[in-house]
């Protein structure tokens, strides 16, 4: 079976666990050089990601840099092997690897700036009682719906539009414990709050999206290799102006994936790679992409797995 039009996607925060991309490290020599990049620039990141401890994985500033480095560890991996992606795309965080995969920008730069977009969207989280809720169950219109009769409430908006019946709002504190019982009696199948430190991609995140904005001005994007899908316009571009300031508005702006999704099948995406930690983009991508085919490449086990298939 042969690699054709494949998509590769990169997860965000939220996908990391203490032990992630260990065993690809002892076993794969162009896996450990990027980690000790990654250390050298920066702190013992290949050490927090194999052994933890979890509670300081899990912080923002932390969590950002170490699934970036293995997202990009992973995608080295593939290409070494012979797995080029026609099309990419990264789920928030994830978009700083699908820019290294295209290449956009060089993997040390890519370092610089989510340490930097990691360190600004932490002050900001510690600064608000943002929160986060994943609506399931409920069409993207009426929740859409639900949160701008809310806006009087407070800050509220829709962060993340994942797939079909999966919608994730973000605001303070007030709003979101409102927005809870609102989407229950709409008909919600269920309302869980996420695990996150803040209410990102909101307003509330407005002070850190500017200062990395301005942070961003110093860096060069080059043309896309291959075409990028962003988050918030959910276009494919290679024009390396566009992802610019489409990453500017990224920390406040909607991660728009189901229709990142479908604009990665318009441009022929036949197979859909997940190229990091966990199965949380997969899932997404089977909910809407229907019967197309879909893997993760995670560790060494589904690594030799999708060798199996495609080597």
């Amino acid at each position: 079976m042969s690699l054709n039009q494949a998509a590769f996607v990169f997860p965000g925060q939220g996908s990391q666990y203490v032990g992630m991309g260990k065993d690809l490290f002892e076993t794969h020599s162009i896996v450990r050089a990027t980690f000790r990049v990654a250390d050298e620039i920066l702190f013992e990141v290949s050490q927090l990601c194999f052994d933890g401890p979890e509670e300081e994985l899990n912080q923002t500033n932390n969590t950002q840099v170490c699934i970036f480095t293995l997202n990009c560890a992973i995608f080295f991996l593939l290409v070494e092997n012979g797995f080029i992606p026609q099309i990419v795309a990264g789920h928030s965080l994830g978009e700083y690897s699908a820019l290294v995969a295209a290449k956009v920008i060089s993997f040390e730069e890519g370092l610089k700036l989510v340490r930097k977009r990691a360190e600004l969207m932490d002050k900001a989280a510690k600064s608000s009682s943002g929160r986060m809720l994943a609506v399931l169950g409920l069409e993207a219109e009426k929740v859409r719906e639900i949160v701008e009769s809310l806006k009087n409430k407070g800050i509220i908006e829709v962060a993340n539009y994942n797939c079909p019946g999966q919608t994730v709002i973000s605001g303070d504190k007030e709003a979101v414990d409102q927005a809870k019982g609102v989407f229950e009696n709409a008909g919600a199948k269920k309302v869980v709050e996420l695990k996150v430190s803040g209410g990102f991609h909101s307003p509330l995140m407005a002070e850190a999206e500017e200062k990395f904005e301005k942070f961003l001005k110093r860096f060069r994007f080059e043309k896309a290799a291959i075409p990028v899908v962003s988050n918030v316009t959910a276009q494919a571009t290679n024009q390396p102006d566009l992802l610019k300031k489409a990453l500017s508005r990224q920390i406040t702006g909607s991660v728009r994936w189901e229709q990142s999704i479908y604009e990665m099948l318009k441009n022929g995406a036949a197979t859909f790679i997940e190229v990091g930690p966990g199965k949380v983009l997969s899932g997404l991508i089977k909910r809407t992409a229907g019967n197309h085919s879909v893997f993760n490449v995670e560790n060494l086990d589904t690594f030799n797995k999708f060798l199996k298939v495609f080597g």
